[in-house]
């Protein structure tokens, strides 16, 4: 049974058994293309839109993962999936043709951290046998949803970040083998008062810097205690001013800090300003390099950290401030 240690929860019986990853042609470009078990050259995955090619590159990131270990959809018992879009479309319309059991979810760029805490605490509990983590996100799609349409042609500011068109999936169950989902923190919404929807890593820094203290405190550990503290996504602008918030409480964060955002695109030759962003972004970094990292030893332990701006876009053409969220998912090879 999963131990409730203030807000953190530990398990002891929760493996990743095999993951995937699916992203598009910009993301195959950067400094890990080669590490991504797909990269789809057209963003439009030959589908008529572009929401119709999120929903395929879900559907690719689940079906690479259940190749790896061997699975049919009838083994499969249950799928935590969402995405950036209204009513989780690419989740819904990606995932309907397995015919498993499906409980769409919503955090934002933190869907993945959520999807795997919730997929451990299942596991953990006895009640399936496997769960399932799927998220993406596509530069496309979330433009025309969250700001504007393409062809607008709007300048981006140095703070705005770059949607990643990528899909991570994640397979958990009792396997007894490295890569483990030791312990995990829910986040508590925090609202750093930032009206700016081009200013994602602003809004989620205050709630990467609640999560990770919380995380700390309650398991006893420090920065020192992990071979990597991994956020997703605060780029640069997040990055910094989590940088500082760690400083007042007298710790110093930077030395161990890996930000999925700032490491997927090369940012000196990719046009991406502040760095990555999307649901997709951290999952498939997570899919593609930090897990194959933990799952051969490389890393013995790390503190998956996925940060979400919360926002509406109807609530902020009325004024309104963009909340964040992040969700902490320890992960280790022992």
């Amino acid at each position: 049974m999963a131990i409730c240690e203030g807000k953190t929860l530990k398990f002891s019986n929760a493996s990743i058994l095999t993951f995937a990853s699916v992203v598009g042609k910009t993301e195959g470009d950067g400094p890990h293309g080669d590490e991504f078990d797909e990269v789809i050259e057209d963003n439009k995955g030959d589908s008529d839109t572009w929401e119709q090619a999120e929903a395929t590159f879900q559907k690719k990131a689940l079906s690479h993962a259940m190749d790896k270990a061997g699975l049919l959809p009838e083994d499969m018992d249950l799928i935590f999936a969402g995405d950036l879009l209204n009513q989780c479309t690419g989740s819904s319309y990606g995932l309907k043709d397995f015919y498993i059991p499906f409980l769409g979810i919503y955090g934002a760029c933190s869907t993945f951290a959520e999807g795997l805490l919730l997929s451990a605490a299942m596991v953990n509990a006895g009640y399936v046998d496997n769960a399932t983590a799927v998220t993406s996100s596509h530069f496309s799609s979330a433009e025309r949803q969250y700001r504007f349409p393409l062809n607008y042609g709007g300048v981006r500011p140095p703070t705005a970040q770059w949607t990643a068109t990528a899909a991570g999936a994640a397979i958990v169950t009792s396997a007894q083998k490295p890569p483990y989902i030791r312990a995990a923190t829910a986040g508590k919404i925090q609202d750093m008062g930032i009206k700016d929807q081009n200013n994602m890593g602003a809004a989620m820094a205050g709630a990467a810097y609640d999560t990770i203290t919380r995380h700390f405190k309650h398991m006893g550990t420090h920065p020192e205690s992990y071979d990597a503290v991994i956020t997703g996504d605060l780029g640069q602008v997040g990055s910094d001013m989590l940088y500082e918030l760690m400083l007042r409480d007298g710790i110093g964060l930077k030395r161990y800090h890996k930000d999925c955002g700032l490491m997927i695109y090369d940012r000196e030759n990719q046009d991406v300003h502040a760095g990555g962003s999307g649901c997709g972004c951290s999952a498939s970094m997570m899919c593609a390099h930090f897990l194959k990292k933990v799952q051969s030893g490389e890393m013995k332990r790390i503190l998956y950290v996925a940060t979400g701006a919360l926002m509406s876009p109807t609530m902020v053409q009325q004024g309104g401030s963009i909340p964040g969220i992040a969700h902490a998912v320890e992960i280790c090879n022992s």
